[in-house]
């Protein structure tokens, strides 16, 4: 199946209180940075259902669980993928979508493309996180979450 030109970024998040959260981070195994659940498009799929099935295979998080499609959407330049070749020589950049998708359950199955996974409060994830769009990213969900808006 051929790669569709974008990705996705999912944040697992988990109720941990009275309106607070906690968001999985997955530590990567090829370049050891904390990160979401991350892959690209396969095929005709949509965002959800790449999202869905990302999700599903880097965690067990079934795709069934309610995901929350964030604003936030971040370009990323084709030369970082080897097979970007594939979508020709008039894609310049690709964009990442972002996602939050709520876990019934602390227990994370992860796959082989990830060492470790923590849960954490808002402010250690966000600072775990090395991209800046990824912590926008995580900033819009976490204020979503709690029914903040922009600028509350």
């Amino acid at each position: 199946m051929s790669r569709a030109p974008f990705i996705v970024f999912v944040y697992p998040y988990i109720k941990a209180g009275e309106n607070e959260f906690e968001y999985a981070l997955l530590k990567s195994s090829e370049r050891g940075i904390w990160e979401a659940v991350a892959g690209g498009g396969e095929g005709n799929e949509t965002l959800l259902e790449a999202a869905t099935r990302e999700t599903f295979e880097e965690t067990g998080i079934r795709s069934e669980s309610p995901f929350i499609q964030l604003d936030t959407v971040a370009p990323v330049p084709v030369t970082r993928f080897r097979d970007s070749y594939l979508w020709g020589d008039d894609v310049y950049v690709i964009p990442i979508h972002y996602f939050g998708v709520l876990a019934d359950r602390r227990q994370i199955l992860l796959s082989q493309e990830h060492a470790e996974y923590r849960w954490l409060k808002y402010r250690d994830a966000y600072e775990l996180l090395k991209f800046d769009d990824d912590k926008i990213a995580l900033w819009e969900l976490d204020r979503r979450l709690r029914g903040l808006g922009p600028r509350d």
